[in-house]
């Protein structure tokens, strides 16, 4: 069987010390979100590849993959995301720019902060790496876990993990969860951050899903359709910690 080359830019080897100084640092730091993608690069390796093939075997994912929409540009156009009816995807998405001051092209310019050549490959797998990078605050939309809270972006990176695969999600997750029973003594953190993870092997696979529509779907019928589950453990980690959970630093620092 022919082997995969690997995402573009990179030499399809783990750098796991690069990895675990940027985690050192991303925990040290939590706004210091670059170090996020530091990791992704480290650790994701064969990732691109494995999702695309993925993709292309899934029912739509096969016109997907060959019309290459880029996601960054459809959820960064003012005027698209103003025109979703209210209770669509698309308007809490509207809502969630207004609630966190984030964009799409703040994400962009992050992950572009280093091997700028490797995001912009014009690449099947580079393509495929932007799709998952974009959809991250999309996935905040439809899980309910939120932006603009530690806890709220370490469980959604769990659940990247199950939706995606990859160690550097993994290595994230398990880094964050670890930093919260020392910080808040408790263990209600570190269960978010399991929930995240098992509601994302739960779910179906977001990836095949196209934005375009989706957007403009009612937005408790598509958690109900895509089998989305309510995040109880994170709700109630979020009411019980508080402020401890908050003194973690930047919330877009742990997960971008």
């Amino acid at each position: 069987m022919t082997r995969m080359p690997p995402y573009p830019g990179t030499s399809g080897r783990r750098d796991w010390r690069g990895a675990l100084d940027a985690v050192r640092r991303l925990m040290r730091d939590p706004d210091d979100t670059r170090q996020v993608f530091r990791i992704m690069r480290a650790l994701n390796t064969g990732n691109a590849p494995a999702n695309y093939a993925r993709l292309i075997a899934s029912a739509a994912g096969g016109r997907i993959a060959y019309e290459r929409a880029e996601l960054a540009a459809l959820l960064a156009d003012p005027a698209a995301v103003a025109r979703h009816a209210p209770g669509t995807v698309g308007a809490a998405y509207r809502d969630f720019l207004a609630t966190t001051g984030y964009t799409a092209d703040g994400l962009v310019a992050v992950s572009e902060a280093d091997h700028a050549d490797a995001w912009g490959a014009e690449h099947p797998y580079g393509w495929m790496g932007r799709r998952i990078r974009d959809l991250h605050d999309l996935w905040h939309v439809l899980t309910g876990y939120q932006a603009d809270d530690p806890l709220g972006e370490a469980a959604l990176v769990a659940f990247s993990f199950a939706q995606v695969g990859g160690l550097g999600w993994a290595l994230i997750a398990v880094a964050a969860a670890t930093k919260s029973l020392a910080v808040t003594r408790s263990t209600l953190f570190a269960r978010a951050v399991w929930e995240g993870y098992r509601h994302g092997r739960t779910a179906a696979w977001l990836v095949a899903e196209d934005p375009r529509v989706l957007l403009d779907e009612p937005l408790a019928a598509a958690r109900a359709r895509l089998g989305i589950r309510e995040p109880h453990a994170y709700r109630r980690a979020r009411r019980e910690l508080g402020a401890a959970i908050d003194s973690f630093g930047g919330a877009r620092g742990v997960a971008a």
